[in-house]
């Protein structure tokens, strides 16, 4: 196992160059769950933060989990996917968004809980 090089996240400074001086993200299109996938290989030229979230990505992780692998505040990784979002290089799954055919049963769910109560 190779051991993971965290981005700087001691210095103020460096969090407000990574997001380019942005403090929010204009829209709510990341919540902590929402599942993102890269649609494209990082490119030359390109943001760290921005390559290591393409890395990531690759299957379906969530914004919690990419903020924790890159070791950043949620706020500045949602800043971060905003931008690859704009430019078409990811896309975002929204796990509200799935059709109540996609869930499970709620009689099935009942067993379930019933079932862990009597271990």
């Amino acid at each position: 196992m190779t051991p993971r090089r965290p981005v700087d996240t001691g210095d103020p400074d460096r969090l407000y160059t990574v997001t380019g001086g942005r403090s929010r993200v204009d829209d709510d299109s990341f919540d902590l769950v929402t599942l993102i996938v890269s649609e494209c290989e990082p490119t030359a030229g390109m943001q760290s933060e921005h390559v290591r979230i393409l890395e990531l990505c690759r299957h379906p992780t969530a914004v919690v989990e990419v903020s924790a692998e890159l070791r950043l505040p949620v706020t500045v990784v949602r800043i971060l996917l905003g931008d690859l979002l704009a430019t078409g290089r990811i896309t975002a799954r929204h796990p509200r968004a799935a059709r109540s055919a996609e869930l499970p049963d709620s009689a099935l769910l009942k067993e379930v809980l019933l079932g862990l109560r009597n271990l």
